[in-house]
């Protein structure tokens, strides 16, 4: 549970804290933009763009004061996207340059190794700290295993690799990782309320074609907000089921299926009592749907936004200066 980080907000006072939200969603939207404009090609010039994308928001989490732990841990979720995307790629994509062509066999052996594989893996996964790459070792070695062990062998097929699959492998890969990580950048350093003002004021001219700007904002704030909460209430409920014998992990598909059900029901339980307390609490508080509301801090867009943003800008007319020559 604690793999997933939409929503979650880390205290802290770094230059990326403290910026407008205005801005910040903004930037969020125009470094997203350029980022999908960038195109798939054979070309190493669209790479070489994605790896100086991730070099520079590697650089950004590291000047925020996130831990780039956390960092990784998002990324966690979509390692098996990630992978499969990567082979998909490699195994479509045959045009360009032959880099190697290798038989891999269906063979008895290599099935009985691969099954003993995953069991070894299952097993030792848990005392590995870097589960990622442990997790892209044992894609490697299901196809390794395959190469190596053609011993009653019941099909064969070929894996040429071409230069242009690896490119559009790694391009595809930086720039899922890229999407992810600038996205949880801006729930790490913006607070809830703050994301429903920046919210609020990007969305503002739709008003004027009596668009519910006010409520829509409050609802993804709120939305936000609570993804964390609820996985941190389904982690105490697993943590007190394991305290009287329930074992998540080792158990069979059948009693997992049961288990799922057994987490759903207090889920939607102490959901409804939390939307509950949060509606009277903000009904005390007087807040009423479609009414203006006033706010206790006032927002001001200093020199750092306005440079931020002119940053982010030039990142988006250069990667359209290099779309339009290349």
């Amino acid at each position: 549970m604690n793999n997933i980080t939409i929503g979650q907000y880390i205290p802290g006072d770094s230059w990326l804290h403290r910026l407008d939200p205005r801005i910040k969603l903004l930037s969020l939207v125009i470094m997203l933009t350029g980022t999908f404009i960038i195109p798939i090609s054979s070309d190493i010039i669209p790479m070489i763009s994605m790896v100086v994308i991730l070099f520079g928001v590697l650089l950004l989490t590291y000047s925020s004061g996130v831990p780039m732990k956390k960092v990784i841990n998002g990324l966690r979720p979509i390692v098996f996207l990630l992978t499969f995307t990567f082979v998909i790629q490699v195994f479509y994509v045959q045009t360009g340059t032959l880099l190697g062509s290798y038989d891999l066999y269906l063979s008895v052996s290599s099935i009985a190794a691969i099954i003993v594989f995953i069991f070894f893996y299952n097993f030792t996964k848990k005392y590995v700290k870097t589960r990622i790459l442990y997790f892209f070792f044992a894609a490697f070695m299901i196809f390794f295993l395959q190469a190596i062990l053609p011993y009653l062998n019941l099909y064969t097929y070929n894996l040429s690799i071409y230069d242009e699959g690896l490119l559009r492998a790694g391009f595809i890969f930086l720039r899922i990782a890229n999407v992810i990580i600038i996205t949880s950048l801006l729930t790490f350093t913006t607070m809830t309320t703050d994301l429903n003002f920046g919210i609020e004021s990007l969305l503002r001219p739709l008003k004027v074609v009596k668009f519910p700007v006010d409520v829509v904002a409050m609802m993804l704030s709120l939305t936000l907000r609570y993804i964390p909460t609820l996985l941190g209430e389904t982690e105490k409920i697993m943590k007190a089921q394991a305290s009287r014998g329930v074992d998540f992990k080792e158990s069979k598909f059948k009693d997992k299926v049961i288990q799922v059900i057994s987490l759903l029901i207090p889920i939607f339980v102490i959901s409804f009592k939390r939307s509950e307390d949060l509606g009277n609490a903000m009904e005390v508080r007087g807040y009423v749907i479609g009414q203006k509301r006033t706010k206790i801090d006032q927002y001001q867009i200093g020199f750092m936004d306005i440079f931020s943003l002119f940053v982010v800008i030039i990142f988006l007319a250069a990667i359209i200066y290099i779309k339009v020559i290349s």
